[in-house]
């Protein structure tokens, strides 16, 4: 996309969210990984790597949650290389412009599929986390969650103070169904929003990837914000073809000039 055709899609996409009634941001890996967080698959990815996960990695954990507790502690090559990279990293330019348009009143939610917490660190409030949170511990039963650094691991596996069910780390694993209230909130969400941005998202794991089929089939709008193509640019009424880190700050300020106008 060259810079005259980026400039005009940031106008379309400006001129898109200032007359939507509810914007929600569908986020995925590839704003994680301006900042440094590696994907999962591709050349470089984790498990391009050191090979997928388990399918059945939520089954053995139910099987057998203090091994689990064991390994996670005692960290694998695999899980080390990934925890240094996202105590490492720090939210960048396209976090801190959700935050912006959040904060304008213009944004009125972020669905990320991303566990980092970086989109906290960048100052945005609400935020769905359909994969779960790195920083946090949930309840298998009750869906009580936890900032991990706040709970005491007293045995293992750890039991949850208000309903005694296993406790495990938010992030959802393969096999694990997606935590109803986070999925509640996104179905919500899909519903009462008339326009959508992807940015970052490869829309092909699911259910996230649905929710954009669902804004389009009820007449809202897509604008996508990806360097590369994806299953949803054909259906896309707006496309930025660059990075969110790029793109979204240019759709801000012109945001700014025109509401200001």
């Amino acid at each position: 996309m060259s810079a005259t055709e980026l400039a005009q899609a940031v106008e379309k996409a400006a001129q898109a969210i200032l007359s939507a009634r509810h914007v929600v941001a569908l986020v995925g890996a590839g704003l994680s990984a301006e900042s440094g967080v590696p994907t999962f698959r591709g050349p470089d990815g984790l498990w391009t790597k050191h090979g997928e996960p388990d399918l059945r990695d939520y089954e053995r954990f139910q099987q057998d949650p203090k091994q689990w507790w064991e390994l996670r502690i005692s960290r694998t090559s695999q899980f080390q290389e990934m925890a240094d990279a996202l105590n490492n990293a720090i939210p960048n330019e396209g976090h801190f412009a959700l935050t912006d348009l959040e904060q304008m009143g213009r944004l009125h939610h972020i669905i990320t599929q991303n566990i980092d917490n970086l989109h906290q660190m960048a100052g945005s409030q609400a935020i769905t986390e359909i994969h779960g949170n790195r920083t946090k511990l949930r309840c298998i039963e009750c869906s009580a969650r936890w900032p991990l650094d706040e709970f005491a691991m007293d045995e293992l596996p750890p039991h949850c103070p208000h309903c005694g069910g296993i406790v495990k780390g938010d992030t959802v694993m393969f096999g694990e169904p997606i935590p109803r209230d986070a999925l509640d909130e996104c179905i919500a969400q899909s519903r009462m929003c008339d326009c959508m941005l992807l940015i970052g998202t490869s829309a092909v794991v699911y259910p996230a990837a649905g929710f954009p089929v669902d804004v389009r089939m009820s007449g809202g709008g897509l604008i996508e914000v990806n360097p590369n193509e994806t299953p949803l640019t054909e259906i896309s009424d707006i496309v930025l073809r660059a990075p969110a880190g790029q793109a979204l700050p240019k759709v801000v300020e012109r945001i700014r000039e025109l509401a200001g106008a």
